[in-house]
């Protein structure tokens, strides 16, 4: 037999490990949720206080799966820069944040996923005539947000001449555009087609879509069992016909087609 001191160490050692998993902190009856704050339609927080869009659905649909009543999520604001950092440290329970899955952030953590799928574009004034894509950005000043690579592409793939400005914020971004600023803003098309869709006479997104931008669920790396949970829920979410309805319901205004959606592979 054990001595009890052992026991007692084994027990608090099971728990605490239990209790950082997703599976134990959802089994608590709460979770921390980081999603954007700055992304019409996708996910935003409005004056009422209150979190719409579709990455905010996604989140309350895996938390009910988990167990989890919505009105028992704490949300967090999850900016680009910040995101491994929160996931890593515990701050928050899983991201769901316009997260698109690359190598270099599986380094420091998980995805589950793919809940969506999108490409890259450039949002301009409405008035704007000259740039019609990525690559009439030459000499242009170019917005995107600390911590994302999309202005990165623009100049090594289509403008090396692009002049490159970063804010905090999306809609640090936009209203820099607005006011004249900045020339245009690039990051994924669902987010711009957001921005165009809440000021349609003032914005507008030109040219085609010039990546493939996987959105996935971040969850810290070593939870293998949160990452099959969370994968199972996108799938139920998905089969259910709650996934199209969510698009249709926060992104259709945007003139966006409901797409297809995507395969979870991220295993």
């Amino acid at each position: 037999m054990l001595p009890i001191a052992v026991s007692v160490a084994l027990l608090a050692a099971c728990g605490g490990a239990a209790d950082n998993s997703l599976e134990g902190r959802a089994d608590d009856g709460s979770l921390t949720i980081g999603i954007r704050f700055d992304q019409p339609g996708l996910a935003q927080r409005r004056i009422d206080g209150k979190f719409v869009g579709f990455d905010v659905d996604v989140a309350k649909y895996i938390a009910g799966q988990l167990g989890v009543d919505e009105k028992k999520i704490t949300w967090v604001e999850a900016r680009s820069a910040d995101r491994e950092k929160m996931i890593v440290s515990g701050a928050v329970d899983f991201v769901v944040a316009t997260y698109s899955i690359t190598d270099k952030r599986k380094q420091q953590v998980a995805f589950a996923g793919p809940y969506f799928e999108t490409g890259q574009g450039v949002l301009v004034r409405y008035t704007e005539q000259e740039i019609t894509g990525p690559d009439s950005l030459n000499g242009k000043n170019l917005c995107s947000v600390t911590g994302s690579t999309s202005a990165q592409k623009v100049e090594s793939d289509f403008a090396k001449g692009v002049k490159l400005v970063e804010y905090g914020q999306y809609s640090d971004c936009v209203t820099a555009l607005l006011a004249g600023n900045v020339d245009a803003v690039t990051t994924d098309e669902v987010i711009l087609a957001g921005f165009a869709a809440a000021n349609p006479e003032l914005l507008k997104v030109v040219g085609p879509k010039f990546s493939t931008e996987r959105y996935g669920v971040g969850l810290p790396k070593d939870d293998l069992k949160g990452r099959a949970d969370v994968n199972a829920a996108i799938n139920k979410m998905i089969s259910s016909g709650e996934w199209a309805k969510s698009f249709s319901r926060n992104i259709g205004e945007s003139g966006v087609e409901v797409p297809k959606p995507p395969q979870v592979t991220e295993q």
